[in-house]
């Protein structure tokens, strides 16, 4: 029986060490639905989704994050953006051969990894890593020490559950103001958690999870947070970004191919305008 998506916190009582624990399955398939991506590549949207719903938990505020990666090879873009609502969504842009093999070193080529976190109020912040990292979770670990100067352990699992794929993760990470020793224990513990099996992350409780690696361990679960796909596209969005265009182009685009279609690309959804849709949009944005 799989798990609903779901976030768990949790905290060593003796130790200035916290934790998280996440499943993404569910939103991981939706995800992938509507789109064709090379194995490499859908593992690596399952690792991105994962570390950004564990970078969601780190961040306190009301707003979006965004993990972006981009490179020089055959894997032009992968992204997953996500809010403090734990909504995510995620598409990966592609320009060349990706075949079963290839590494992440493969795919992206030379590369670096941009973390976007735009509140609802306040400014911007954006960090940038190069991909030096044979992982992703290692090019994260870079990121933590380089942006957050926080000790940070990231653990991704992917792989596939009763035929459909699956994700999930944990975070290891050492409190601000930590007591002397942290990270020797953050070692230990991380050593612990690395044991993880994937199928572990993908159908047990998270209690249980917690029982089987650190029963010796004080600790404390916390109540869990949704997660769930929700791309946000809409037929308006569109419509909107269609008035921006030069008629010329519209007309140019209508007289080729009789309509526009334009299809989002995060879930695939299409949304088609003829000319007198278009007409109809360009008299809403004419009124006073």
């Amino acid at each position: 029986m799989t798990k609903h998506d779901q976030l768990h916190r949790f905290l060593f009582e003796s130790h200035s060490v916290r934790g998280e624990l996440v499943s993404v399955s569910e939103t991981y398939q939706r995800m992938l639905e509507n789109h064709s991506f090379p194995q490499p590549v859908q593992q690596l949207l399952g690792e991105l989704l994962v570390a950004t719903s564990l970078l969601t938990a780190t961040l306190k505020f009301n707003g979006d994050i965004t993990v972006q990666i981009q490179g020089d090879g055959p894997v032009k873009m992968a992204v997953i953006n996500g809010n403090n609502q734990h909504q995510m969504r995620g598409t990966a842009r592609i320009d060349g051969e990706v075949n079963a093999a290839s590494s992440l070193r493969d795919m992206i080529g030379n590369g670096y990894m941009v973390i976007t976190v735009t509140p609802t109020e306040g400014e911007r912040y954006q960090g940038v890593v190069a991909l030096e990292g044979e992982t992703l979770a290692e090019c994260l670990d870079v990121y933590f020490k380089q942006s957050e100067q926080l000790s940070t352990r990231l653990f991704i699992r992917t792989g596939e559950l009763d035929g459909k794929m699956a994700a999930g993760g944990m975070l290891l990470q050492i409190l601000p103001g930590a007591q002397k020793g942290s990270e020797g224990m953050l070692d230990h513990l991380s050593q612990l958690t690395a044991t993880i099996k994937g199928e572990e992350l993908f159908t047990l409780e998270a209690a249980e999870i917690l029982y089987r690696l650190y029963h010796e361990e004080e600790v404390t679960l916390f109540d869990p947070q949704q997660i769930a796909f929700r791309c946000g596209c809409s037929r308006q969005r569109c419509a909107d970004s269609l008035v921006t265009l030069p008629d010329a182009d519209l007309q140019d685009i209508l007289h080729q191919d009789g309509n526009i279609d334009m299809a989002c690309e995060f879930c695939g959804t299409h949304y088609m305008f003829d000319e007198k849709d278009i007409g109809e949009i360009k008299a809403v944005k004419e009124e006073p």
